[in-house]
């Protein structure tokens, strides 16, 4: 009972720590009003200040700013990249797991070709065969989409083990027994999966932020100036810099927190069940 009741708290605790995070993600970007690319030529690699809470950086860039940004930026991508392999992973294995037969074979071959390739390593040479010198705004839209259509095939796999599951339940035997076409046995099962497709995007969201990270990290993710945690990240790569000037971990720092929460929460609930 005790270590029940202490799991909740601790649970509790992450909930609000994660929505603290998130909620300084997505409005001090707002608060905190400097420009996340403004240069000041007269202050390149400052300490922090008043002025610069955390310092600037080798371009006279405002770290702070360029953190909040960064954070809006990365939980944002990979919460959209989350919904998006979500999204195809529900048609296909609903798709496979409900018809069955030659559609779950073929479904099968594929995810069986998707889980065997090191779809990380596949990730980064499809971004490195596109071209690199385009906007901001379309590196974004590229690496959520690559992201989101090549992390799909884990979760589609449990949706479809998920609906041959409830193709065996009781409800469903009597629906068919009754006469029930195979569309309207489809409308039955896709309100069942809601848990199961929330609990596969709360699994993709933290995976897909440390994806980004080593994406940004390779210079193969969101472009410059636009900050991201990934990009951010590469401050690292210099020692010297890390050891002279600490506060470069943040966004390390703001990466292993939040990743750290999600894996707690999915732990419990993995208990608990």
């Amino acid at each position: 009972m005790r270590t029940g009741a202490g799991m909740k708290g601790a649970r509790r605790v992450i909930v609000v720590v994660l929505l603290i995070l998130l909620g300084g993600a997505a409005s001090g970007a707002f608060l905190y009003r400097v420009p996340y690319d403004q240069q000041n030529r007269e202050s390149f690699g400052a300490p922090p200040s008043k002025e610069h809470p955390l310092g600037t950086d080798e371009l006279g860039r405002d770290r702070l700013a360029r953190l909040l940004h960064g954070s809006r930026i990365s939980l944002l991508l990979a919460t959209a990249a989350a919904l998006l392999a979500t999204a195809i992973a529900g048609v296909v294995g609903a798709a496979a797991g409900h018809f069955g037969g030659w559609c779950a074979r073929a479904f099968q071959v594929l995810v069986d070709l998707f889980l065997s390739l090191p779809w990380l390593f596949l990730l980064i040479m499809l971004r490195a065969i596109l071209p690199l010198n385009v906007s901001p705004v379309v590196s974004l839209a590229i690496t959520f989409a690559l992201l989101g259509c090549l992390g799909w095939a884990g979760s589609a796999r449990v949706i479809a083990a998920g609906v041959q599951s409830m193709h065996r339940s009781d409800f469903m035997l009597q629906a068919r027994a009754l006469g029930c076409r195979p569309s309207r046995l489809l409308l039955h099962v896709i309100p069942n999966l809601r848990p199961l497709l929330l609990a596969q995007l709360c699994i993709s969201i933290p995976l897909f932020l440390l994806s980004e990270a080593n994406l940004g990290l390779l210079g193969l993710g969101v472009a410059e100036p636009m900050p991201s945690w990934g990009n951010l990240l590469r401050e690292l790569e210099n020692f010297h810099a890390v050891s002279v000037n600490p506060w470069v971990l943040a966004p390390a720092v703001l990466l292993v927190t939040v990743v750290g929460c999600f894996h707690i929460l999915l732990s419990g609930k993995e208990s608990h069940a």
